[in-house]
């Protein structure tokens, strides 16, 4: 049975309400999820399932808002997903999934959003930044998720409660921990916005310009002396399997991976991720190496690259087109 027949035929059973429900849900639902595990095929599936759940086993009342239910599964499937990871490890530096964004800082699958709480402590745009979502791994699952709703979605601390089912108490000590290990986030972050998004976009096209000419000292001058470069291509294709460190090794790497790949066939500016990136198809690389690649970068207040970011997987690529 095709999805869309699967879909009529499951809603026939459906309980009611849930239908619009989901519809008027599902991008506030994707953009909690997509934030909470960083990985958009990741977020859709948890999506998915909640419907499918919803399907089987429906709250008591269906005359109650479904909102609350939906989001307290959400957050429940998102949290699994999170330990399963965790417990698996990952083969080399794990980067989120390139997604779209729109002017307003939401991503596309999420224009659904409730408008931004001014009382928030970060807005919807830099909450789909790479800078955040990175430095959102070093929480536990349960900060994470109150972290998010506290200060991205500003849930108070009882609503946070009853979607997490803890005591307020719970969440007021896992919130303070969650904002004391984003300490370090929150003293270096550039937040995202057209002047920053016009900088960054120019020092990522002179790097772009050194990789193409092969220029060591061209891309080496657009880099900081911390600089760091991770290359997420979950074991499929060859990739650092650890970080480069460094303006020489940034730069010895990446001209290294260029040479070898040759010029791509393509080469599109996106917004992606509430900030400029660079996606490059690269049809002519040698046998095993990844045919498509997308490349991030995070100034530094002096304005050189001090993260240096490329996913190539294939499975965090479906997202973007």
């Amino acid at each position: 049975m095709s999805p869309a027949l699967w879909h009529d035929a499951a809603m026939a059973d459906a309980a009611p309400g849930l239908e619009s429900a989901f519809q008027e849900h599902r991008g506030f639902l994707w953009g909690l999820s997509y934030r909470l595990v960083g990985d958009a095929a990741d977020a859709e599936e948890i999506v998915q399932e909640a419907f499918v759940r919803a399907l089987a086993h429906p709250p008591a009342d269906t005359t109650q808002p479904w909102r609350p239910w939906l989001t307290r599964v959400a957050l429940n499937l998102g949290r699994d997903v999170l330990r399963r990871r965790r417990r698996r490890g990952y083969t080399g530096p794990w980067l989120p999934s390139p997604v779209a964004t729109d002017d307003h800082g939401l991503t596309l699958e999420a224009r659904a959003d409730p408008a931004q709480d001014p009382a928030a402590r970060y807005d919807r745009l830099e909450s789909v930044t790479f800078a955040f979502l990175l430095a959102l791994e070093a929480l536990s699952p349960a900060q994470r998720a109150v972290l998010l709703l506290r200060d991205v979605f500003d849930y108070s601390v009882r609503e946070t409660a009853e979607a997490l089912k803890v005591t307020e108490a719970g969440v007021k000590t896992t919130h303070l921990r969650a904002r004391r290990t984003m300490a370090g986030y929150d003293r270096e972050r550039l937040r995202p916005g057209p002047e920053l998004a016009a900088r960054t976009r120019a020092m990522l096209e002179r790097f772009m310009t050194g990789l193409m000419q092969g220029d060591t000292a061209g891309v080496e001058a657009t880099l900081a002396a911390d600089v760091r470069g991770l290359v997420d291509s979950a074991g499929q294709f060859p990739a650092a399997k650890a970080a480069l460190v460094g303006p020489a090794t940034v730069a010895r790497v990446q001209l290294g991976v260029s040479s070898r790949v040759g010029k791509p066939s393509r080469v599109e500016w996106r917004s992606l991720n509430g900030m400029p990136a660079v996606v490059m198809d690269l049809p002519d690389s040698p046998p095993g190496w990844a045919p498509r690649v997308v490349l991030f970068c995070e100034l530094d207040a002096a304005g050189r690259i001090r993260s240096e970011y490329v996913v190539a997987a294939t499975r965090k690529l479906v997202a973007i087109g």
